[in-house]
């Protein structure tokens, strides 16, 4: 995403997609044509359409009829989610790819709009190089594009157009382009405030006064997989200070548990009973701290080139390849 909003590039409107009630509105006819035209095998294609056609069992166990959509929830459903939403992959790609980079130059030039595509699942966005009313001109053609070709709805509500100096957030990750002093303006992206305030609630229920039954070492091996699988998601952003900030609030969530746990204990009797001079319990297991965590960003790959060195000015000829 930052490589589009970061210059040479220079995206600066993002139309946001929702869809609205994607796995219960997939149309079944345009989805399993999808399918044919990947799977011959008509075996698997007879069971995906019993699937889809299954029902759903009612509160009192009545059968309730499926005639669009797929089970959210079923293991099968965000393959079949994909392959629906597919067709909104080709008409972005086959636009882009319908001109080479000199003619989307020049019609960059002439003032025509550029852009481009990101979608996971049932989440995507639009990056546009354009203005604010020609992004509203392609946030309408995804609209009736979904609407002809894939029977979706795009969410009036929730579909909005945002500059990328507002912010966004996609995947659970916000996304903005910042100024530097002195510098060009380029684009971050950190935890979004909505996953660090998910987090601190899945802490604050397993430190809350009903585990206070646990043992010290039985809450540290429930917290440190969460603690642990959510700064590998994040590790790769702009995520240290939310490191930071999640470690202060373990750290008081911890010691007030501990607290609760033994309320007639002063704090220097707990320390000493529960923990040695690396902050681990009296089984040996280490609080997971996030801000221990290395943040590495990603760079874009560069394609290798080993004649690209100072002086040489293109690849090797056949004879000097030999030679070397």
């Amino acid at each position: 995403m930052r490589f589009f909003i970061n210059p040479p590039r220079g995206y600066e409107w993002v139309i946001e997609g929702d869809v609205e009630d994607c796995f219960g509105s997939i149309h079944h006819g345009l989805l399993l044509a999808e399918l044919r035209s990947r799977v011959t095998d008509k075996r698997v294609l007879g069971l995906i359409k019993r699937f889809l056609g299954a029902g759903i069992l009612r509160e009192h166990g009545s059968l309730a009829a499926t005639p669009s959509g797929t089970p959210q929830g079923a293991i099968l459903s965000p393959l079949l989610a994909n392959i629906a939403l597919s067709v909104l992959d080709r008409h972005f790609e086959a636009a882009w790819r319908a001109h080479t980079w000199q003619q989307r130059a020049r019609h960059r030039a002439k003032g025509h709009p550029s852009y481009r595509m990101v979608r996971y699942a049932d989440d995507f966005v639009v990056l546009v190089r354009a203005t604010r009313a020609q992004a509203e001109a392609i946030k309408k053609q995804t609209a009736e594009l979904m609407s002809d070709r894939l029977r979706l709805t795009l969410s009036p509500e929730k579909t909005c157009i945002t500059h990328v100096d507002e912010g966004f957030d996609f995947l659970d990750f916000r996304i903005v382009r910042l100024p530097r002093p002195g510098r060009t303006p380029v684009a971050f992206s950190f935890p979004s405030k909505r996953a660090v305030l998910g987090l601190r609630h899945r802490i604050k229920e397993l430190t809350g006064r009903a585990t206070t039954n646990l043992t010290l070492d039985a809450l540290l091996h429930a917290l440190n997989p969460i603690l642990r699988g959510w700064t590998a998601y994040y590790r790769h952003a702009a995520s240290k200070r939310s490191f930071t900030h999640l470690d202060h609030y373990l750290w008081r969530r911890l010691v007030g548990w501990l607290r609760q746990k033994h309320p007639r204990l002063a704090w220097k009797q707990i320390r000493r009973r529960y923990w040695s001079r690396e902050w681990t319990s009296e089984q040996g297991t280490r609080v997971y701290w996030p801000s221990r965590v290395p943040v590495t960003r990603h760079q874009p790959r560069r394609l290798h080139r080993p004649w690209a060195t100072s002086g040489s000015n293109g690849p090797p000829t056949a004879r000097s390849a030999v030679a070397t």
